[in-house]
């Protein structure tokens, strides 16, 4: 089969084509026919090499966490999908190929795009679990740090479904993205503090860093305190008290699927920009610089 690998860690020119063994599942796994792969900011920072002493990956590899596609094989003892299921989830294999095997997928509706079911599962499962994590309740306001992004598309919108206030920062040209998820858009960068200030007065009672650009300290003088803040991006946090949360996935079919229905009837939005898998290192390159509208994912023909 086709796939995207690197056999060393470095740039985006270390992603190639490769024609690699099929995978066959083992006990509890299916085999996909991948029809859209996810990219995350992960991917990059696992092919640069950057998490090797906390993440480490052996060598060769296939990106990709996410996948979307048709159950083409299955392992024993998978009683909850058969051949033929459209499906979308985690991928055990890496996703950048056209076949992936995955051990926790979920039926895909079938008004649900493939490439926009190849877009939740990491956003969704992340967004639930900071909102949790942050206790973020009813009249509450909760400040994004790089709201425009894939997981801040997601997080936006289930923070407003829990009748929370949200303000998020982006860049100039996704002010209006940011305002129509619901949320109180602001630029990023100097003056940050007092710009957040002048929109909440009354103060922020939460803050989450999608974006790992140095808003850290802005975020502790926001709230007057490390207390309830947490970012996914800046490997800082340890150093400046704040909780680090990029990682403990709990991958729940359940609310994987709940997700999914609201995606498929327009309750949640979900923006992609789509490149086919040979250009998955075009993909990481946009992914790497860090201003994202939403999600990108590859396709697979």
């Amino acid at each position: 089969m086709k796939a995207i690998q690197f056999e060393q860690f470095g740039g985006t020119g270390n992603l190639h084509e490769a024609e690699v063994e099929v995978p066959q599942p083992g006990p509890g796994q299916v085999r996909v026919r991948v029809r859209a792969a996810g990219v995350n900011a992960l991917d990059g920072k696992i092919r640069s090499g950057a998490l090797q002493a906390v993440f480490p990956t052996p060598l060769p590899v296939i990106p990709g966490f996410e996948v979307s596609g048709t159950v083409d094989a299955v392992g024993a003892a998978v009683t909850d999908v058969t051949v033929g299921d459209e499906v979308f989830g985690w991928s055990d294999t890496g996703a950048y190929a056209e076949f992936a095997l995955a051990t926790t997928v979920a039926l895909k509706p079938a008004e649900l795009e493939w490439e926009r079911a190849a877009a939740l599962p990491v956003a969704g499962e992340t967004a639930e679990r900071v909102l949790n994590l942050l206790a973020i309740a009813s009249g509450e306001t909760l400040l994004i740090h790089g709201a425009a992004g894939a997981v801040g598309t997601i997080v936006v919108q289930l923070a407003a479904a829990r009748g929370a206030r949200v303000i998020g920062t982006a860049g100039p040209d996704n002010q209006d993205y940011v305002a129509s998820l619901g949320a109180t858009a602001t630029l990023y960068g100097d003056g940050l503090v007092e710009r957040v200030q002048d929109l909440a007065p009354d103060g922020v009672d939460a803050v989450l860093d999608v974006a790992g650009k140095g808003a850290l300290e802005d975020s502790i003088t926001l709230r007057g305190g490390t207390d309830r803040i947490v970012t996914l991006a800046d490997f800082r946090a340890h150093q400046l008290g704040i909780t680090f949360a990029n990682g403990g996935q709990e991958r729940s079919v359940k609310r994987l699927s709940a997700l999914a229905q609201e995606a498929a009837i327009g309750k949640v939005v979900t923006t992609v920009t789509a490149y086919p898998l040979a250009q998955a290192a075009t993909a990481q390159d946009v992914s790497d610089t860090g201003h994202i509208r939403g999600k990108l994912v590859l396709t697979v023909p």
